[in-house]
């Protein structure tokens, strides 16, 4: 005996499509979601490693080369002018231990000290697709400058 669906007339072929159709939908939905949360999560990611890398770069030229201002030779960061970016990475690492990252310092010259971090992120739903981390690079740069009445360069 025929089955009948409720109408009294034999199953279509396609019954069911419909819900194959949705299931297919929601699944590229649901991925479309997890890189919209993920890639913004990124970004904030990036804004925070930025400000982390700016504020270890201006903890670096907070260290002064006091010999070096009593000798006379200006102003100077530690290690700018002796090429020693011992003092200038510690200093930014022991920034940077509270959030458990660690810097790469430069000098640009005897005034200017910049900071790169590099770290991930960790994805929420991207994960799901087997992408688990994404990178994010931060960077900041600090000048030191002095200035009785308006900042001097120099």
């Amino acid at each position: 005996m025929p089955r009948l669906n409720g109408r009294g007339r034999n199953a279509a072929p396609d019954a069911g499509a419909v819900s194959t159709f949705v299931a297919i939908c929601a699944a590229g939905l649901v991925v479309v979601v997890g890189i919209v949360l993920d890639c913004g999560g990124r970004l904030r990611a990036i804004e925070n490693t930025d400000a982390r890398a700016q504020e270890a770069a201006r903890v670096v030229g907070q260290q002064l080369d006091e010999a070096a201002v009593l000798r006379g030779d200006g102003y100077s960061v530690i290690g700018a002018r002796r090429h020693d970016l011992d003092v200038a990475t510690r200093a930014a690492d022991a920034y940077l231990d509270q959030y458990h990252l660690s810097a790469d310092v430069s000098f640009k010259d005897d005034h200017t000290v910049q900071v790169s971090i590099d770290t991930t992120y960790r994805t929420a739903l991207l994960g799901a697709i087997n992408v688990n981390t994404l990178p994010v690079h931060g960077q900041g740069t600090a000048t030191l400058v002095h200035g009785v009445t308006e900042a001097e360069n120099g």
